[in-house]
């Protein structure tokens, strides 16, 4: 099966947009379409996590097209990795190799290595269960998995709503001129090093960013 990556997946509709702001006018439609998809890499970027691109509830051993492939480089010594995207759903495959010239070898689950839901972790271990470090090197782990959410949680839609509103209104513009008349834009957050987006969205997005 050929794996594939899903782009381009925005996190709202623009029903989802018009609903909760009350629109019905269909003249903004086109601009509020390239924000959603604007504002939803933003937030996908931001977040360092994808959301809704990899998730599958494919049966067990069976890996869906959007199925994520993750090649992991180490480093030190250690027997954790931490995959990217999260909530993992579930782990297909995890490969491991030695070095450059080596071929993957496919480990085993529960034998070979524990996938932790908690934390999106999957620890190397021994076959009686105890700590084995992984191979060093790059690329040495690689990883079949799905994560994510079947559609965007619900309070993450606030904040993207609102995040839409406040470049549809040009609200992150310090000074605006509009019929003649200029107006001042208060500063839009409070926060230290703050990326300046508005201080009640990013509270809502720093619970989702993956650190």
């Amino acid at each position: 099966m050929a794996y594939t990556t899903a782009t381009g997946n925005a996190l709202i509709t623009l029903a989802d947009y018009k609903t909760a702001e009350g629109i019905q006018s269909t003249k903004d439609d086109t601009k509020l379409e390239l924000l959603i998809n604007s504002v939803s890499q933003l937030v996908k970027t931001y977040c360092a996590t994808s959301f809704v691109n990899f998730y599958s509830t494919a049966a067990d051993g069976e890996a869906a097209n959007n199925t994520k492939k993750e090649t992991l480089s180490i480093n030190w010594a250690t027997n954790i990795v931490q995959l990217t995207e999260c909530p993992v759903v579930q782990v297909h495959s995890v490969k491991e190799r030695d070095d450059l010239s080596s071929a993957y070898t496919t480990l085993v689950a529960n034998q070979d290595y524990y996938v932790d839901l908690a934390t999106d972790s999957i620890y190397r271990v021994s076959s009686n269960g105890t700590a084995k470090n992984w191979s060093n090197g790059p690329g040495a782990v690689e990883v079949l998995y799905n994560a994510g959410y079947a559609d965007c949680p619900s309070d993450l839609k606030l904040a993207i709503i609102d995040l839409i509103t406040y470049y549809h209104k040009d609200e992150h513009k310090a000074r605006q001129t509009i019929a003649g008349a200029s107006i001042q834009n208060q500063g839009s957050t409070s926060q230290r090093n703050n990326v300046a987006f508005p201080d009640h969205i990013k509270r809502v997005l720093d619970l989702y960013k993956n650190f």
